[in-house]
């Protein structure tokens, strides 16, 4: 007979628990977030420490003109700076969140997750420590937005979601949100990089042509 795999030694980052923090988190169950379902959004309150065993959920900062930029991704032993803010410091949402995927995750309660920082050791490490790393990747996105190049930023973005054949599955908006611009900025310089012969164009989709092109234009 097969043994049953707790969600805790699913999720990176806690296989190091003490035996009454593991029986506190056992008695709470994982949950199935469809694809596409908001998480949150702007003025939610902070209820919950979400834990990713599964799929991937975008966190999304809108501004006053309705723009959209991509803050970070949450994957399986990452965490949500969003949450823990608002957990320790008592602040509502300020951002969207979206399951990209389906997405199998663990809610842990405000008052448990704060009583398990007072008394777990390797509880509060592992929520630092993803909420130190998620700071960081924050921090590249504000880098990338201000200093780096939008012909830098859309060619590694087109990199990044290229398949083995060169295929971006990805429209011109879902592009602009990531790198932090416009839908018609991006659709410009798509044409541009499209004369110069390093992406082809045709509805809905974008085929790189050139991805030794694409890369020269990082630096």
């Amino acid at each position: 007979m097969t043994a049953v795999t707790h969600w805790l030694d699913r999720a990176p980052g806690l296989g190091d628990l003490d035996g009454e923090t593991r029986r506190q988190l056992e008695a709470i169950r994982p949950i199935t977030i469809p694809k596409g379902h908001v998480l949150f959004r702007p003025g939610d309150e902070v209820t919950c420490f979400g834990v990713l065993i599964g799929g991937r959920v975008d966190v999304y900062l809108t501004g006053a003109t309705g723009r959209e930029i991509l803050l970070y991704s949450i994957t399986p032993g990452e965490s949500c700076v969003q949450s823990t803010l608002g957990l320790l410091g008592e602040n509502d949402y300020s951002a969207e969140a979206v399951a990209e995927t389906d997405v199998e995750a663990v809610m842990i309660p405000k008052s448990l997750f704060l009583s398990l920082l007072g008394t777990s050791d390797a509880f509060r490490t592992f929520v630092f420590q993803a909420f130190a790393k998620r700071l960081q990747s924050v921090m590249q996105v504000l880098e990338r937005v201000a200093f780096i190049r939008i012909e830098a930023r859309l060619a590694a973005a087109l990199l990044e979601r290229a398949d083995d054949s060169g295929l971006v599955r990805a429209t011109h908006q879902e592009l602009a949100t990531a790198i932090g611009s416009v839908r018609e900025v991006i659709s410009r310089r798509l044409e541009i990089l499209s004369k110069n012969g390093l992406v082809s164009l045709d509805r809905g989709t974008i085929q790189v042509v050139s991805r030794t092109g694409l890369a020269a234009l990082l630096t």
